[in-house]
């Protein structure tokens, strides 16, 4: 009994210290949310085109110069993706990476009639999941060889 009060007591320490962090940070103003991730590649204009025409994503920013950025939203403008091509840095070679080395995914309702709407787009199939909790994910490649997922969660994770 003595080491189960020991380990209460330094968890409810533990979770005091949590909430007095985040109150200070709250009053701070201090606010932390995921705003984009970036992708160096080949062909930034002609991607971004793709991801508008055949994802639902939005283009909320464009430069029509090198290295010739492009921001784009998820339709719910709650993930960000830029993308450029930046000669200064290494392109990487996607086609050649393993999925499981970077991807990215989208929610769908039905994985299989996207995963077919995108192949005809021009994307390529890669592998098809079912999980046990009820979860179908389908991996792909856009056009340009990067790893997209669709997923149609058992139960939503966000």
């Amino acid at each position: 009994m003595h080491n189960n009060s020991f380990i209460l007591t330094i968890s409810f320490k533990i979770l005091k210290a949590h909430h007095l962090i985040k109150n200070y940070y709250r009053k701070q103003g201090v606010k932390m949310t995921f705003e984009h991730f970036a992708l160096n590649v080949s062909k930034p204009v002609e991607m971004s085109k793709w991801y508008v025409e055949n994802c639902e994503m939005k283009l909320v920013k464009s430069m029509d110069k090198y290295p010739f950025t492009r921001f784009l939203t998820d339709k719910a403008g709650k993930v960000m993706m830029e993308i450029y091509s930046n000669t200064t840095a290494r392109i990487p070679e996607y086609e050649k990476q393993n999925p499981l080395e970077f991807h990215f995914a989208l929610t769908v309702d039905d994985p299989v009639k996207i995963k077919d709407k995108l192949i005809s787009a021009g994307a390529t199939f890669e592998e098809e999941i079912k999980m046990d909790d009820g979860s179908h994910l389908i991996m792909l490649r856009d056009p340009f060889g990067i790893p997209l997922q669709l997923c149609k969660r058992g139960k939503p994770m966000i």
